[in-house]
């Protein structure tokens, strides 16, 4: 058990500290420009790791399902981007620990799983924290919630949380079901980022990745910094799922949405800070509780 917490702690943190240098980079550079440099930075740094794939474990199925996972998972890094460029990293960043209270809620719709106590008092605790961020004085109970339908940019969470959900099951799947080593999986779901995020780029922009690269080549040392951080936090979250539980590994994961989102806030002069702490906490906490079983 100490193995596996150590490593998803590990995870966390680098997490956290890439998160707020994403936030910092974003600040000069567009949401789609930073993640296909990102990506191409991160294929890079990959490279070590397929000398030491043992590809007799990697199947052309087992690929296929990757790059499945890999454009969900495109989707879901690009929408958190743009989340975090047009949103405080105090508003952004909690959001997305909502993901198991979704899971918990859509699994009682639609597939008659039970609640039970537990998973009850973390959806309440999940619900009570997004109301403390997004409430503002003198709004209605459901005001605080209405922002989820008017503002696009709380749209790009909603989506991302959804997309993670999908992901990190594939995750799972891949190493269990097919025996992926988690080596194989980080520098092939690299790969196929840094193939993906380009095609996206293609549809969506006149520039050559070149000429973006030059026009940030001010930001391209912070880029490089997040990339490294990025390749850890991956590697380290595959390795402790390969390990342990899925659940248990998330749940250890969260905890770097209070860092960032702290540490963040504090670091961007984000407003209200001490009410959105507690609001983090609250929804920190409601999500263990709910991935605990």
């Amino acid at each position: 058990m100490v193995v596996w917490f150590s490593i998803a702690l590990v995870s966390a943190l680098l997490s956290a500290t890439s998160a707020i240098t994403q936030k910092k980079a974003l600040y000069n550079i567009g949401a789609l420009d930073f993640s296909v440099i990102l990506s191409f930075v991160n294929l890079l740094l990959s490279i070590p790791f397929f000398f030491y794939i043992d590809y007799n474990k990697v199947t052309e199925l087992s690929l296929l399902i990757l790059f499945g996972k890999s454009i969900i998972g495109v989707l879901a890094f690009w929408s958190v981007m743009l989340a975090l460029k047009n949103l405080q990293i105090s508003n952004a960043l909690p959001l997305l620990a909502l993901t198991p209270g979704l899971v918990a809620i859509f699994a009682f719709l639609f597939i008659g799983e039970k609640i039970n106590l537990a998973e009850t008092i973390g959806l309440i605790m999940l619900i009570s924290g997004t109301y403390i961020i997004e409430s503002k004085n003198s709004q209605s109970i459901f005001s605080a919630f209405s922002v989820f339908i008017k503002s696009k940019f709380h749209h790009y969470i909603l989506s991302a949380l959804f997309l993670f959900t999908a992901s990190s099951v594939l995750d799972k799947m891949l190493l269990k079901k097919y025996s992926m080593p988690p080596v194989a999986l980080l520098a092939f779901q690299h790969l196929f980022f840094a193939i993906i995020f380009y095609m996206l780029y293609l549809f969506n922009s006149k520039r050559s990745i070149p000429s973006v690269v030059k026009s940030h080549y001010k930001e391209l040392g912070l880029i490089v910094f997040t990339s490294v951080l990025t390749v850890g936090y991956r590697y380290t979250q595959i390795v402790a799922v390969s390990m342990a539980p899925v659940a248990l590994v998330l749940a250890v994961k969260r905890t770097s949405v209070f860092w960032a989102s702290i540490i963040g806030g504090k670091l961007f002069k984000d407003t209200n800070l001490l009410k959105k702490s507690i609001a983090i906490t609250i929804i920190v906490v409601g999500t263990i509780l709910i991935l605990k079983d």
